[in-house]
């Protein structure tokens, strides 16, 4: 009787693997998928994988597949499945399929959508982990919706180290959506301990051009600052990177470096969202701005010879100071500064989140920053607790901690800026916090001439300090009145 049992179940299992090779179909083996396999997608996919959850992946270069199928190999046998056509590789993830996207953004995700849902049956869910602008994303929900399918956005942060390792995962979208993935979000995702870089540069570059600090002092004080209340990811890898000598010649890789800077668009949609909700975010935009002018190089060495014949004279040779006040002071100021950039930045996400009806919670916001993300940094939990504290902080210079570190480090500051002005040095992000912060505190500004101006040019009325409503006052014929 079980030899007849046992028949039977070979000819079963035979007839089985026979249909699914005659029609081409994959019995499902993967809990998710994901496409897209340069470095953050690979690395993502590894990451899964190693949490114990099966993974297939597909991308349009194939030879990526195999790279990223042999990674899983050599990485640990992880479960880790790869796929050279879409068809199959979307019949290979359990159903409801989740499918995780890591293309540029753009054009490439309307056709990774385009070639996925092709294959995709209602319910199915497609995440988009790449850069993308939320209102493609928005839209993207809307015309997803209508096939009956899922569609979440996915921001994730920590560069590939923190795809491989741990990221910080900050999905937006449908909440059905969320609920599919959260087992392993929950597990992927950077691990915090929780009771429940423009700015950078600037320091960097008035220590060493002011300062006169060698590329070893630089590390050194960087680590050291690590050590403190600047400790953070980026403060970190400032450190590493002045650590690291260069391979083709002689010095240190850092000086052989182009100093012109790349971005993706992220810092413009920032800026761009800024001024559509009327939010002050000067040192935002002041760091948008150092990477336009970064990319001016060929204009820029031909304008430093046009003044330089000019009669500018190079006023960094005359400055004597003391290094161990000045890397003092540039700590300081660096930290004040970075206070308005995250208040700035608050602000906006607030703005969006009550335009938009969001409910956004921005203690937890700087909670799950606190892991994974490259602005990851200790200077999280300060923000998060400052929101404990008021949840409805109007900004977090207010915060009595933050009030009486800012007022605590304004003499340094201050003392920087005008260092940095008088050697020639830029410092716009600082210089602009600075300008942020003098702005906030002060219970009246001379905007009070500017309407007056608007209303003299223009009519666009104003209001007066001693009584409500709008008034116009015809400016100029007063004014030629008086001149008779």
């Amino acid at each position: 009787m079980l030899f007849y049992a046992a028949r039977f179940a070979v000819s079963t299992i035979s007839q089985i693997v026979q249909y699914f090779e005659q029609e081409k179909v994959m019995a499902p083996v993967s809990r998710i998928g994901l496409s897209g396999l340069a470095v953050m997608g690979q690395n993502l996919a590894l990451n899964i994988a190693e949490k114990g959850f099966p993974i297939s992946v597909y991308n349009r270069t194939t030879s990526k597949v195999d790279e990223t199928v042999e990674r899983a190999k050599q990485e640990g046998n992880l479960p880790l499945y790869g796929f050279h056509d879409p068809e199959s590789f979307v019949n290979s993830i359990q159903k409801p399929r989740v499918i995780i996207m890591l293309v540029k953004a753009g054009a490439p995700v309307d056709q990774t959508i385009k070639t996925l849902s092709g294959y995709l049956e209602k319910g199915d869910c497609i995440i988009d982990g790449g850069n993308e602008w939320y209102e493609n994303t928005e839209r993207r929900e809307k015309a997803m919706a209508e096939l009956g399918l899922l569609y979440l956005g996915m921001g994730v942060s920590g560069g590939e180290e923190g795809a491989r390792h741990g990221p910080s995962l900050m999905p937006g979208g449908s909440f059905e959506a969320y609920k599919y993935i959260e087992d392993i979000l929950l597990k992927v995702a950077a691990q915090v301990p929780d009771s429940g870089p423009c700015l950078i540069a600037e320091a960097y570059d008035v220590l060493k051009s002011v300062g006169k600090l060698s590329n070893e002092e630089l590390r050194n004080v960087f680590s050291e600052w690590n050590k403190g209340e600047l400790l953070s990811f980026l403060i970190e890898i400032t450190a590493d990177i002045f650590s690291i000598k260069d391979d083709k010649g002689d010095g240190f890789l850092v000086d052989k470096v182009l100093d012109k800077t790349g971005m993706k668009g992220t810092g413009k949609w920032t800026v761009q969202q800024a001024a559509d909700l009327s939010v002050a975010a000067p040192t935002i935009a002041s760091s948008l701005d150092a990477r336009f002018l970064s990319g001016l190089k060929e204009e820029r060495v031909e304008a430093a010879k046009v003044f330089k014949s000019s009669g500018f004279e190079n006023v960094l040779s005359d400055q004597t100071v003391d290094k161990k006040k000045l890397i003092d002071d540039v700590r300081q100021a660096l930290y004040a500064s970075k206070i308005c950039s995250y208040a700035q930045g608050m602000n906006l996400i607030r703005a969006k989140s009550i335009e938009k009806g969001w409910d956004l919670k921005l203690g937890e916001l700087a909670r799950i920053w606190k892991g994974g993300c490259i602005i990851r940094a200790i200077f999280l939990d300060r923000i998060k607790k400052a929101y404990d504290r008021n949840a409805d902080l109007a900004n977090l210079l207010v915060d009595p901690e933050f009030a009486k570190e800012i007022v605590e480090r304004q003499s340094a500051w201050r003392r920087v800026v005008c260092l940095a002005i008088n050697s020639g040095i830029s410092t716009p992000g600082m210089s602009s916090s600075l300008a942020y912060f003098d702005s906030y505190r002060r219970d009246r500004l001379p905007a009070n001439l500017v309407q007056a101006q608007r209303d003299y040019f223009g009519a666009h009325t104003y209001e007066r300090i001693d009584t409500t409503g709008s008034f116009h006052t015809e400016w100029f014929k007063i004014a030629q009145q008086s001149k008779i």
